[in-house]
């Protein structure tokens, strides 16, 4: 299927690892010109290179989600190599889990402001160069636990549901002027993440993988390749009549829709 990125502009937040990564190798693969931020330079920079080898057209800048600024900033420095912002992907976010009573307000804080308030500043950044343009897409990465919240999973169930209400109520404002604002929520995906998470059970992390595939419907994890497809699809042509939606790529684990 032919998706129409090809010449789109598209902005990865958290684009050196994981589904972040696999987004901009995807975008990339359909033409896109991508710009993508992490916090780690050396990581970010290498990736940016292989990419530059390969014809690819990027823009690397390190910025950290969780600062006042560096979010407004990297959009900016993506309109001023591009000339426009058509997609932006906002995918920098941790998952740490904690019962209720050991989480500090310095967490809470931290939480909030890497998962919720960076998606109001790369939004609120790219809203008008969108308007100007005719449109754009935005895809807020989210979680299943935001839906079906869990014992111990906070801070982050708590501030990925702010993400839900974020998606939703963009969506509705900025529908008239063709941006349509979209979540993918993820379940339970192979990343570096895992494997840290691995490495402090002791378990390897193929014997990790296995285990926790386990508990999933489908059997297995799930591949950051798998979720970056459905947002090339919501960043498409072909879901020109999709917004306000939160898709689930979770192997089927959520209880809800």
């Amino acid at each position: 299927m032919e998706l129409g990125l090809r010449g789109k502009v598209a902005a990865v937040t958290g684009g050196s690892e994981g589904i972040g990564r696999a987004t901009v190798l995807r975008l990339v693969a359909e033409g896109a010109k991508v710009a993508m931020c992490a916090r780690r330079g050396e990581v970010l920079n290498a990736f940016a290179e292989e990419l530059r080898k390969g014809g690819a057209d990027v823009l690397a800048i390190v910025a950290d989600a969780s600062k006042p600024g560096d979010m407004e900033r990297f959009i900016e420095e993506t309109v001023t190599k591009f000339g426009r912002v058509d997609i932006v992907v906002n995918n920098a976010g941790g998952t740490g889990q904690d019962p209720f009573e050991k989480v500090t307000d310095e967490a809470w804080q931290r939480d909030i402001d890497v998962k919720v308030f960076a998606q109001i500043r790369t939004t609120r950044a790219a809203v008008p160069h969108m308007k100007k343009q005719g449109g754009g897409r935005i895809i807020n990465l989210n979680m299943v636990g935001a839906k079906q919240p869990f014992a111990g999973s906070f801070p982050t169930t708590v501030s990925r549901a702010a993400g839900l209400a974020l998606t939703k109520a963009l969506s509705k404002e900025f529908a008239a002027d063709n941006i349509l604002v979209n979540a993918v929520a993820v379940g339970k995906i192979k990343s570096m993440q895992q494997e840290r998470r691995a490495a402090k059970t002791g378990l390897s992390v193929a014997d990790h993988y296995d285990r926790t595939g386990k508990t999933v419907p489908l059997g297995r994890m799930g591949e950051a390749e798998e979720v970056a497809n459905v947002i090339a699809f919501l960043a498409s042509d072909a879901a020109s009549y999709v917004t306000g939606c939160c898709v689930n790529v979770d192997g089927g684990m959520s209880g809800v829709l």
